[in-house]
């Protein structure tokens, strides 16, 4: 009976992946982005607020405002607004009913980075500072595939990304915070990054690096190694929301966005890429907004940070744009979801939520 249990198994595979367009996929999470701000735009009542608009709230009105919700949320975000829009799927509008949850109960970054890539929302995970994941990631799992191995990276802000992906047992590349890039063989770019990483300004000292190192440095190794399996965790969103800094915290926000589309216009230039390439961008949990103070914090005592979002643009993926449907969804059906794009069933000794189905045509 197993046997033939692993013999169906394999045959379901092997279907899936010849049916999917998709031999790519590229995972993006910015820290703490709440839906809020992602699909109304910026909140008047927070850049009003003097305490939290550094002083510049001209700036502010002058880059991200208009009395028009789709204008305002499109000047947070154009790539999101335009081509994800037009060409993907976004989910999470609960104005519109459609709700995306974290399923964990703690509503902070490691359990949400573990359930996103686990598809396990396990309640022992419960602290920033916890150990390496105990339970297999969906990178791991793709890492032992034998189309994949060898050909997944991830490239994090965080230096706690080493831990949450278990980069000892997975065997996948783990580039976080301050880590250098390029091994023992490093491009010029590479070379470059690594000495400007170090002589760089620390705002949160050895724990995080500025998103913008993160990001070259996976946009290189996208370039030159060409992954079939890359993830970037971009986290300035969440740190400057913490500080109380909304004018940095929407032009984080607008960066990542930015680098989202050249990402996309990479993909789309590349014979190894072009129309067989997926996005899955997403975050970790939300932030407070029923009291609007609490737009700073997150966690389980506060009112509706464990709200969430998620957006997919790729050739498997119907182009419905933003998802109007009354529904509720969780965190922990995206590592499935992922898998599902790539042509895989997702398996490991822990529970996985089902996928999103809408997500795959």
């Amino acid at each position: 009976m197993r046997k033939i249990f692993l013999a169906v198994f394999v045959l379901v595979s092997c279907l899936l992946q010849a049916q999917n367009k998709t031999e790519n996929i590229i995972i993006i999470t910015t820290d703490g982005l709440r839906w809020q701000d992602v699909f109304k735009g910026m909140d008047s009542a927070i850049a009003n607020n003097k305490k939290f608009n550094q002083g510049d709230s001209d700036y502010i009105y002058k880059t991200y405002w208009s009395d028009n919700e789709s204008e305002r949320r499109k000047k947070l975000m154009p790539f999101l607004w335009s081509t994800i829009e037009s060409k993907g799927q976004i989910y999470g509008n609960r104005v519109l009913g459609n709700k995306v949850d974290n399923a964990n109960p703690y509503w902070f970054s490691y359990p949400g980075y573990s359930e996103i890539m686990t598809g396990y929302a396990d309640t022992a995970i419960n602290s920033n500072s916890y150990p390496p994941n105990p339970n297999v990631t969906v990178l791991e799992f793709f890492n032992t595939q034998p189309k994949l191995k060898g050909k997944v990276a991830a490239f994090g802000a965080w230096n706690a990304f080493d831990r949450i992906l278990n980069e000892q047992r997975s065997g996948v590349p783990v580039i976080s915070a301050f880590d250098t890039v390029g091994g023992k063989s490093p491009t010029d770019k590479e070379k470059l990054i690594n000495a400007m990483l170090k002589d760089s300004h620390k705002p949160w000292l050895e724990d995080e690096c500025l998103d913008v190192f993160t990001h070259y440095a996976a946009i290189e190794w996208l370039e030159t190694r060409k992954p079939k399996v890359l993830y970037i965790a971009y986290g300035e969103t969440d740190e400057w929301a913490h500080a109380g800094m909304h004018r940095s915290y929407l032009d984080a926000a607008r960066q990542v966005d930015t680098w989202i589309k050249q990402l996309w216009d990479f993909v789309q230039s590349d014979p190894q890429y072009r129309n067989k390439t997926s996005l899955f961008i997403t975050v970790d949990h939300g932030r407070g907004d029923g009291k609007k103070e609490e737009w700073t914090s997150h966690g389980s005592s506060i009112q509706d940070s464990h709200e969430i979002w998620f957006a997919v643009l790729g050739p498997d993926t119907k182009a419905t744009g933003e998802v109007k449907d009354n529904t509720q969804l969780y965190q922990k059906q995206f590592a499935q979801t992922m898998a599902k794009i790539l042509g895989y069933i997702f398996k490991a000794d822990h529970p996985i939520a089902e996928e999103v189905k809408s997500v795959i045509k």
